[in-house]
Protein backbone atom coordinates (compact mmCIF):
# COMPACT_ATOMS: atom_id res chain seq x y z
CA UNK A 1 0.00 0.00 0.00
CA UNK A 2 1.34 3.42 -0.95
CA UNK A 3 1.99 6.62 1.65
CA UNK A 4 -0.95 8.52 2.35
CA UNK A 5 -0.97 12.33 3.06
CA UNK A 6 -2.47 13.23 6.23
CA UNK A 7 -6.17 14.49 6.11
CA UNK A 8 -7.65 16.66 8.69
CA UNK A 9 -11.50 17.89 8.51
CA UNK A 10 -10.33 21.32 7.37
CA UNK A 11 -8.47 19.51 4.60
CA UNK A 12 -11.58 17.19 3.95
CA UNK A 13 -14.31 20.16 3.78
CA UNK A 14 -11.57 22.32 1.53
CA UNK A 15 -11.65 19.63 -0.70
CA UNK A 16 -15.53 19.07 -0.73
CA UNK A 17 -15.90 22.34 -1.79
CA UNK A 18 -14.32 22.32 -4.72
CA UNK A 19 -15.63 18.62 -5.78
CA UNK A 20 -17.32 19.07 -9.10
CA UNK A 21 -20.53 15.88 -8.92
CA UNK A 22 -21.58 14.26 -11.16
CA UNK A 23 -25.34 14.88 -10.89
CA UNK A 24 -27.98 16.61 -9.37
CA UNK A 25 -28.07 13.61 -7.16
CA UNK A 26 -25.15 13.44 -6.23
CA UNK A 27 -24.69 17.37 -5.34
CA UNK A 28 -27.41 16.52 -2.64
CA UNK A 29 -24.73 14.04 -0.96
CA UNK A 30 -22.31 16.66 -0.95
CA UNK A 31 -24.19 18.73 0.74
CA UNK A 32 -25.23 16.91 3.41
CA UNK A 33 -21.87 15.85 3.80
CA UNK A 34 -20.74 19.30 3.89
CA UNK A 35 -23.46 20.20 6.59
CA UNK A 36 -22.42 16.89 8.72
CA UNK A 37 -18.59 18.28 9.02
CA UNK A 38 -19.92 21.71 9.57
CA UNK A 39 -22.00 21.62 12.32
CA UNK A 40 -21.17 18.21 14.06
CA UNK A 41 -17.51 17.70 15.91
CA UNK A 42 -18.27 14.02 16.60
CA UNK A 43 -19.44 13.17 12.81
CA UNK A 44 -16.15 10.76 12.60
CA UNK A 45 -17.59 8.67 15.52
CA UNK A 46 -20.41 5.89 14.96
CA UNK A 47 -21.11 6.56 18.64
CA UNK A 48 -22.98 9.48 16.67
CA UNK A 49 -26.29 7.29 16.32
CA UNK A 50 -28.15 9.25 13.51
CA UNK A 51 -24.94 9.02 11.13
CA UNK A 52 -21.31 9.36 10.84
CA UNK A 53 -18.81 9.61 8.17
CA UNK A 54 -17.51 6.73 6.73
CA UNK A 55 -14.86 5.73 3.46
CA UNK A 56 -15.15 3.24 0.82
CA UNK A 57 -12.81 2.25 -1.60
CA UNK A 58 -13.75 1.94 -5.70
CA UNK A 59 -10.79 -0.96 -6.67
CA UNK A 60 -10.82 -0.92 -10.40
CA UNK A 61 -8.19 -3.21 -12.20
CA UNK A 62 -5.31 -1.64 -13.51
CA UNK A 63 -7.08 -1.68 -17.26
CA UNK A 64 -10.21 -0.46 -15.89
CA UNK A 65 -12.37 -3.42 -16.89
CA UNK A 66 -12.81 -4.64 -13.25
CA UNK A 67 -13.92 -3.64 -10.26
CA UNK A 68 -14.00 -5.35 -7.31
CA UNK A 69 -16.96 -5.96 -5.48
CA UNK A 70 -18.36 -7.57 -1.73
CA UNK A 71 -21.08 -9.16 -1.40
CA UNK A 72 -22.12 -7.66 2.37
CA UNK A 73 -22.79 -9.97 4.66
CA UNK A 74 -25.57 -7.94 6.95
CA UNK A 75 -26.67 -5.93 3.73
CA UNK A 76 -26.92 -8.90 1.60
CA UNK A 77 -25.87 -6.31 -1.31
CA UNK A 78 -22.89 -6.40 -3.48
CA UNK A 79 -21.47 -2.85 -2.84
CA UNK A 80 -17.87 -1.60 -2.35
CA UNK A 81 -15.20 -2.53 0.48
CA UNK A 82 -15.36 0.22 2.78
CA UNK A 83 -16.12 1.32 6.61
CA UNK A 84 -16.43 3.22 9.16
CA UNK A 85 -13.91 6.42 10.57
CA UNK A 86 -13.52 5.32 14.10
CA UNK A 87 -12.20 9.21 14.53
CA UNK A 88 -10.05 8.97 11.72
CA UNK A 89 -10.21 12.29 9.85
CA UNK A 90 -7.68 11.08 7.14
CA UNK A 91 -10.57 9.42 4.95
CA UNK A 92 -8.28 7.84 2.20
CA UNK A 93 -6.46 6.25 4.43
CA UNK A 94 -9.39 4.66 6.04
CA UNK A 95 -10.58 3.72 2.30
CA UNK A 96 -6.92 2.21 2.32
CA UNK A 97 -6.98 0.34 5.41
CA UNK A 98 -10.80 -0.96 5.27
CA UNK A 99 -10.01 -2.15 1.45
CA UNK A 100 -6.97 -4.08 2.74
CA UNK A 101 -8.98 -5.33 5.89
CA UNK A 102 -11.70 -6.60 3.70
CA UNK A 103 -10.05 -7.84 0.67
CA UNK A 104 -6.61 -9.16 2.12
CA UNK A 105 -4.96 -7.17 -1.13
CA UNK A 106 -1.74 -6.07 -0.40
CA UNK A 107 -1.19 -4.69 -4.24
CA UNK A 108 -3.46 -2.05 -3.49
CA UNK A 109 -2.72 1.68 -4.95
CA UNK A 110 -4.88 4.70 -4.37
CA UNK A 111 -5.10 6.21 -7.92
CA UNK A 112 -5.90 9.70 -7.04
CA UNK A 113 -5.62 11.21 -3.51
CA UNK A 114 -8.91 13.64 -4.39
CA UNK A 115 -12.23 12.54 -3.51
CA UNK A 116 -13.63 10.06 -6.29
CA UNK A 117 -17.68 10.14 -5.51
CA UNK A 118 -19.78 11.11 -2.32
CA UNK A 119 -23.15 9.08 -1.18
CA UNK A 120 -25.53 9.07 1.78
CA UNK A 121 -27.26 6.23 2.33
CA UNK A 122 -29.35 4.30 4.90
CA UNK A 123 -28.29 1.65 7.46
CA UNK A 124 -30.91 -0.66 8.44
CA UNK A 125 -31.88 -0.97 12.33
CA UNK A 126 -29.77 -4.29 13.39
CA UNK A 127 -29.81 -5.67 16.56
CA UNK A 128 -29.71 -2.88 19.00
CA UNK A 129 -28.36 -0.42 16.37
CA UNK A 130 -30.79 1.97 15.26
CA UNK A 131 -31.38 2.58 12.06
CA UNK A 132 -28.59 5.73 10.85
CA UNK A 133 -27.22 7.70 7.77
CA UNK A 134 -23.92 6.56 6.31
CA UNK A 135 -22.17 9.78 4.55
CA UNK A 136 -19.55 7.95 2.68
CA UNK A 137 -16.70 9.31 0.69
CA UNK A 138 -15.31 7.22 -1.84
CA UNK A 139 -11.46 6.70 -3.28
CA UNK A 140 -10.50 5.42 -6.26
CA UNK A 141 -7.93 2.47 -5.97
CA UNK A 142 -6.21 -0.08 -8.01
CA UNK A 143 -4.90 -3.31 -7.26
CA UNK A 144 -3.95 -7.10 -9.27
CA UNK A 145 -6.99 -8.66 -9.79
CA UNK A 146 -4.25 -11.97 -10.09
CA UNK A 147 -3.81 -11.23 -6.33
CA UNK A 148 -5.44 -14.38 -3.80
CA UNK A 149 -8.51 -12.36 -2.22
CA UNK A 150 -8.66 -12.66 1.74
CA UNK A 151 -11.57 -14.18 3.52
CA UNK A 152 -13.16 -11.55 6.09
CA UNK A 153 -16.10 -12.04 8.74
CA UNK A 154 -18.04 -8.97 6.90
CA UNK A 155 -18.16 -10.98 3.42
CA UNK A 156 -20.40 -13.58 1.85
CA UNK A 157 -17.52 -12.92 -1.08
CA UNK A 158 -15.40 -10.99 -2.89
CA UNK A 159 -15.57 -10.81 -6.84
CA UNK A 160 -14.08 -9.23 -9.60
CA UNK A 161 -16.58 -8.23 -11.92
CA UNK A 162 -16.22 -6.75 -15.45
CA UNK A 163 -17.97 -3.53 -15.65
CA UNK A 164 -20.69 -4.56 -17.75
CA UNK A 165 -21.65 -6.63 -15.31
CA UNK A 166 -21.78 -4.68 -12.41
CA UNK A 167 -25.37 -3.29 -13.32
CA UNK A 168 -26.99 -6.64 -13.17
CA UNK A 169 -25.24 -7.98 -10.00
CA UNK A 170 -25.93 -4.88 -7.87
CA UNK A 171 -29.73 -4.20 -8.61
CA UNK A 172 -28.65 -0.79 -10.83
CA UNK A 173 -27.89 0.68 -7.02
CA UNK A 174 -27.59 4.22 -8.63
CA UNK A 175 -24.75 4.73 -6.04
CA UNK A 176 -22.98 1.89 -7.65
CA UNK A 177 -23.66 2.70 -11.21
CA UNK A 178 -22.60 6.55 -11.16
CA UNK A 179 -19.06 5.12 -10.31
CA UNK A 180 -19.03 2.32 -12.79
CA UNK A 181 -19.73 5.65 -15.82
CA UNK A 182 -16.85 7.40 -13.90
CA UNK A 183 -14.81 4.61 -14.12
CA UNK A 184 -15.58 4.02 -18.16
CA UNK A 185 -15.02 7.80 -18.31
CA UNK A 186 -11.26 6.89 -18.61
CA UNK A 187 -9.22 9.33 -20.46
CA UNK A 188 -9.34 11.38 -16.93
CA UNK A 189 -8.50 8.14 -14.83
CA UNK A 190 -4.41 7.75 -15.79
CA UNK A 191 -3.21 4.64 -14.38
Amino acid sequence: MNKLRAMTRNHLLAELHTYRPASQREQGHLWKIISLLESAPNCFLRSRTEGHMTASAWIVSPDLQQVLLMHHRKLDKWLQPGGHADGDTNLPGVAMREAHEETGLTSLRLLRSEVFDVDVHPIPARGTEAEHQHYDVRYLLTANPEEPLGPNGESKGLAWVPLEEVERLTAANPSILRMVHKTQAAPVLKV
